[in-house]
């Protein structure tokens, strides 16, 4: 009795919709090649408007979850949208995007297991870092 209460648990929650999307994209964001490799490799499926949902992504509740982690994703930071950042925000973004890859914080431990491609070498960190580097700080852009 009880395993068949469960089925149809696990049966009824898949009826619950749950939006996964891929928007236009409006602009992306312009980088050399090799930090766009990066980019695209390790943070476009939650900060980009050009995720790849798997076909797990369309199981209850792993859908519920993962279209939860995109959403909150591109609303932190999202590459298909860089038109709606101003020069400064654009700059401090870039600055923290490498202090949580320097904090081990992105990508997210959880995502690596099922995406190891995300995994970020030290080459990749020092991309990143150069590339964050290479942008004026927010108090270096007031002084102007």
């Amino acid at each position: 009795m009880g395993l068949v209460l469960i089925l149809i648990l696990l049966f009824g929650i898949q009826l619950i919709p749950v939006t996964m999307s891929n928007p236009p994209i409006e602009e992306e964001i312009v980088v050399s090649p090799e930090v766009k490799t990066i980019l695209e490799r390790a943070c476009y499926d939650c900060h980009s408007h050009e995720t790849i949902w798997p076909g797990y992504s369309q199981v209850a509740p792993i859908s519920w979850l993962l279209a939860w982690d995109v959403r909150e994703g591109r609303e932190e930071l999202n590459f298909s949208t860089w038109n709606r950042y101003d020069e400064q925000k654009r700059n401090k973004m870039i600055k923290e995007i490498w202090e949580e890859v320097e904090e081990g914080e992105m990508p997210p431990w959880f995502y690596l297991p099922l995406h190891p491609e995300a995994q970020l070498s030290d080459q990749d960190h020092a991309v990143l870092q150069a590339w964050a580097a290479s942008v004026p700080s927010v108090e270096e852009e007031s002084d102007h």
